[in-house]
């Protein structure tokens, strides 16, 4: 399979908290987490050989020596030979070497910025019925360091780091909920809740209904069952935060501030301007299956949450125990390559959700000490 993977960053400012709870444990359309602990399985071959029938093959190498190039060989070559500055000659194996190289690092220059997650690309071969594609995955599992947004202790007032108001981090945390998941493989507290009430309560999301569901389903009695069980108490949980009318408008926010949620607005519109076809982070997930038959088994759950551990580890712990046993949904996009335009497409769409995701990393690494 041809991946390319960018280095992680020795020690980013926001990182990935792998601590859900006991376990290393979206607000896509449709949601879909990480299994970087296994290899994926793919149900049409993925290859890390690339090649292209216009890319010049030395004649003095005959064809029976290698095998004949692949259909996404073929179709990558052409988007790499018009590329291509050099004129000389490669063997077939030099070929798709060339190709590789001159691939990875386009993808890399593109997603080196971002640094919070790590992402793959994979290429799939295709066949009779089915054109090759690229996928975007994500390697990463566990909870986003939310840093600055999540510092609530007034004790942290320290001459290290200062507690941004209430207002500044509730608008914060509202803005990456609402645009972070139609790129990444990440949930939130709605899709927690949702998967707490199919876990729990039979999928009822009223406390009658979730009561009534512990009784007649789990046998509780019924004067036991507390309210911090019910849906409504898991959302008194919240922290302030996380509550989207504690929000501050942009007027009432230092400059710095302000203009970074608006840059992670704009990069959002730019990204929901995107169409299916030649984009990077389009999720079906009935097509994924096709290129990956092994995710059908995974949790449909992303392998991401803005969700806080320190509020909620239990809760996270239940929703993430079948994808820590069979693997979290942790595609990101899926692209068909039905002509060698479409990598064209591909890399600029690619480029558009990278863009968005390095405006949240940057409203991440806001410094409220420094305003």
């Amino acid at each position: 399979m041809m991946m390319a993977t960018p280095a992680a960053a020795p020690s980013p400012p926001a990182a990935i908290r792998n601590r859900l709870s006991t376990r290393a444990s979206s607000s896509r359309p449709a949601s879909r987490p990480t299994r970087s602990r296994r290899p994926p399985a793919c149900g049409l071959r993925p290859s890390a050989d690339l090649a292209g029938a216009s890319v010049g093959l030395s004649p003095d190498v005959p064809a029976a020596f290698d095998t004949p190039l692949a259909a996404h060989h073929k179709l990558l070559g052409r988007w790499a030979a018009a590329r291509e500055t050099s004129a000389e000659l490669y063997t077939r194996h030099e070929v798709r070497r060339r190709i590789e190289t001159m691939f990875d690092e386009a993808v890399l220059d593109i997603l080196r910025p971002f640094e919070i997650a790590s992402l793959r690309v994979s290429v799939f071969t295709g066949n009779e019925m089915m054109p090759p594609a690229i996928a975007v995955i994500c390697d990463s599992v566990g909870e986003i360091d939310l840093g600055w947004i999540a510092k609530d202790n007034v004790l942290a007032n320290t001459t290290f780091f200062t507690v941004a108001p209430l207002g500044w981090r509730a608008a914060a945390y509202k803005e990456l909920v609402g645009t972070w998941g139609s790129v990444l493989p990440v949930f939130g507290f709605d899709e927690m809740l949702e998967e707490l009430s199919a876990y729990y309560w039979d999928s009822e999301t009223s406390d009658e209904g979730a009561r009534q569901a512990m009784i007649d389903w789990h046998g509780a009695d019924p004067d036991d069952v507390d309210v911090g069980q019910l849906p409504s108490g898991g959302r008194a949980r919240r922290p302030d935060w996380m509550l989207a009318e504690n929000a501050a408008p942009l007027k009432d926010m230092p400059p710095e501030l302000s203009a970074k949620i608006r840059r992670l607005r704009k990069a959002y519109q730019a990204v929901r301007a995107l169409g299916p076809e030649g984009n990077a982070w389009f999720f079906d997930f009935n097509r994924n299956v096709e290129y990956m038959p092994n995710i059908e088994d995974c949790s449909h759950l992303p392998s991401l949450t803005l969700v806080p551990a320190d509020h909620f580890a239990q809760e996270l712990d239940d929703v993430g125990r079948h994808g820590m046993e069979y693997g979290f949904m942790d595609v990101a996009g899926l692209c068909e390559l039905t002509d060698a335009s479409k990598v064209d497409d591909w890399f600029a769409s690619l480029k558009v959700g990278t863009e968005m995701l390095v405006a949240a990393q940057d409203l991440l690494n806001f410094d409220p000490g420094k305003r």
